[in-house]
């Protein structure tokens, strides 16, 4: 089971959920991609398996992914502040892999019918659904 984790900024959701998967299961393989060097550093820290940083990265991860896990910032195209280029953008979105997307209403746009909620529920929601679903 190929899993990627996505994540900008300073990356701490991606190290969030790290974390929490491999609480659940340390021997569960984690691939984490960051759009910069801070974001997959804290994901590397959080105990990903392996990592990289940059467009390119995440364009052939997610050809390879069975399961792309981040905020949803990461399916459109110039979020997060610049970071999600459009081939970034397009890579999550073409993906063959289930996608698990959390929404974060500070992507630049406003997702109606979801209730703002605490960071760490979301989180563990997201690795609920990744789990249910390997």
């Amino acid at each position: 089971m190929y899993i990627l984790v996505i994540d900008a900024q300073g990356g701490g959701i991606g190290r969030q959920l790290v974390s929490e998967i491999k609480s659940r299961k340390a021997d569960l393989t984690v691939h984490a991609v960051g759009t910069n060097a801070s974001a997959t550093q804290a994901m590397l820290k959080a105990g990903a398996d392996l990592c990289a940083t940059g467009e390119n990265a995440v364009i052939v991860g997610c050809r390879k992914a069975d399961v792309i896990i981040g905020p949803i910032g990461i399916a459109i195209a110039d979020s997060m502040l610049g970071e999600v280029t459009p081939a970034m953008a397009k890579a999550v979105g073409q993906a063959d892999a289930d996608r698990i997307l959390i929404p974060f209403q500070h992507c630049g746009s406003k997702i109606i019918g979801v209730s703002e909620s605490n960071t760490g529920r979301l989180i563990s929601e997201a690795v609920n659904t990744l789990f249910e679903n390997l």
